[in-house]
């Protein structure tokens, strides 16, 4: 099942080793179970002094019947009773099988954690990875589990999302892998069978006058504000009104824009590979043709491939911006975007414009400058410098940014804006981090405690 698992979105242009070795795990499981690790699931693997290392297990995972069922251990001492189960978990990153304890400590309510695991996948990880267990079933009925851990700095992560298509607040839970290839191989074949059903008519042209085009990313980014304010029975997207702007905006950028994106992106591209390897005359078209073509044609369908994978990542930075100046507009806040200021600095947004912005005579609470990254990597530090004598705010939704990371972004004065799910999250770093706020403290508190009263009392003083 590996190629299957592999190629179950036709439009994903990566085949690093590490997504072989993952497909590899995945293939023949008849159940996998995804695990998002909080820090304390991974950062005792950096302790030296760490006894015990382990990955805590929500309840309803433990005894969702995923996992062998536990039985009470053998206490001559008495006390609360402790349910257990050992089994061979295979880490094929460490090369080791080794006997994993799925442990019960009914002293400690429903806390349940997964120990005796092996050190070396653990370690180093960046925040927010994913712990896999695949297990499969063996001709004689008993039960094998293989454990992988899928950094979030990967394309892993990226792949397993597509392929079992879980939200964005996603935590844990079981998927059964052949299914879930099924369903996205067969959505990605019902477009190119349009595709090839207009070919036969001779309708391709007029087929690809309809479904050929992915609308623009502003276009895209109101489709997706839009879905989620009906369902929210929204009016505005305003962020004083917004119990959690933030996660609003991680909602609609990660989960149902790039859903949308996705739908219409395998229409496109279905359009556009059937267009190369069959043409647009199916009356001269032979199958000799069409296997012609494949080959003579690759580069074309290279690009087309590389092109989406492209897209994709152009597409994601430039709507995000989009759906934080919506928060802006129906918030009410005074801004100009993409102003060029010192050294052809172009910032996302300058607040409240760049005439006060530009006045030596202003203090430094009076301006600042909002800028907004989907991910970060090395990509902050881009924005250090876009600023002349006020704050500066970078806002994201990007959850594997490490400890370290984030104390180098408060040395160069970057205060960071994360959904508030994130601030609060186990698995992310932000939560002890003081140059580190949610999009609700930002318009709350940094927005109309502190800079709309010196707004005001300027407007009334000119």
């Amino acid at each position: 099942m590996t190629n299957d698992l592999l190629q179950s979105d036709l439009f994903t242009f990566e085949s690093e080793a590490s997504l072989d070795e993952l497909a590899a795990v995945l293939e023949g499981a008849e159940q996998v179970y995804l695990k998002k690790l909080s820090l304390n699931d991974w950062q005792w693997s950096e302790n030296p002094s760490a006894h015990q290392g382990g990955v805590y297990i929500p309840h309803e995972d433990r005894d969702g019947g995923f996992f062998p069922p536990l039985s009470l251990k053998e206490r001559a001492g008495g006390g609360a009773p402790i349910r257990e189960i050992w089994f061979d978990l295979h880490w094929p990153q460490a090369e080791v099988t080794k006997t994993a304890r799925l442990v019960h400590y009914t002293s400690k309510g429903q806390e349940t954690h997964l120990t005796n695991v092996v050190k070396e996948p653990f370690r180093g990880v960046s925040p927010a990875s994913f712990l896999l267990i695949a297990r499969r079933r063996l001709r004689t009925g008993e039960l094998q589990f293989t454990a992988f851990i899928a950094d979030s700095g990967g394309l892993g992560v990226g792949y397993l999302h597509d392929l079992f298509r879980f939200a964005s607040d996603f935590i844990s839970g079981c998927f059964v892998p052949e299914a879930a290839a099924r369903d996205s191989a067969d959505r990605a074949l019902s477009y190119v069978e349009q595709a090839v059903v207009a070919w036969r008519e001779g309708s391709l042209v007029e087929f690809a006058a309809i479904h050929a085009a992915i609308p623009s990313t502003s276009r895209m980014a109101e489709l997706a504000q839009t879905e989620y304010m009906n369902a929210n029975s929204l009016n505005l997207l305003d962020p004083f009104a917004l119990a959690a702007p933030g996660d609003a905006v991680m909602r609609i950028s990660r989960d149902i824009e790039y859903r949308l994106f996705k739908d219409f992106e395998l229409r496109a591209r279905s359009v556009e590979l059937v267009r190369i390897v069959f043409g647009l005359d199916s009356a001269t078209t032979t199958v000799e043709g069409a296997i012609r073509s494949l080959i003579t044609e690759f580069p074309r369908i290279d690009k087309v491939l590389l092109s989406a994978a492209q897209q994709r990542k152009s597409r994601a930075g430039k709507s995000f911006e989009l759906h934080i100046e919506r928060l802006l507009k129906d918030g009410g806040i005074p801004y100009e975007a993409q102003v060029v200021i010192e050294s052809k600095k172009r910032p996302d947004f300058v607040l409240p414009d760049f005439l006060l912005y530009s006045d030596p005579t202003r203090i430094r609470q009076e301006a600042l400058v909002l800028s907004a990254k989907t991910t970060l990597r090395e990509r902050w530090k881009q924005v250090h410098g876009e600023i002349r004598n006020c704050d500066l705010y970078l806002a994201t939704v990007d959850e594997n940014v490490a400890a370290s990371v984030i104390s180098e972004m408060a040395e160069a004065g970057i205060c960071l804006v994360v959904p508030e799910s994130l601030k609060a999250s186990d698995a992310a770093a932000y939560r002890r981090q003081a140059n580190v706020i949610s999009f609700g403290e930002f318009f709350e508190t940094h927005i109309r405690k502190r800079r709309f009263p010196l707004w005001r009392a300027r407007s009334a003083n000119h």
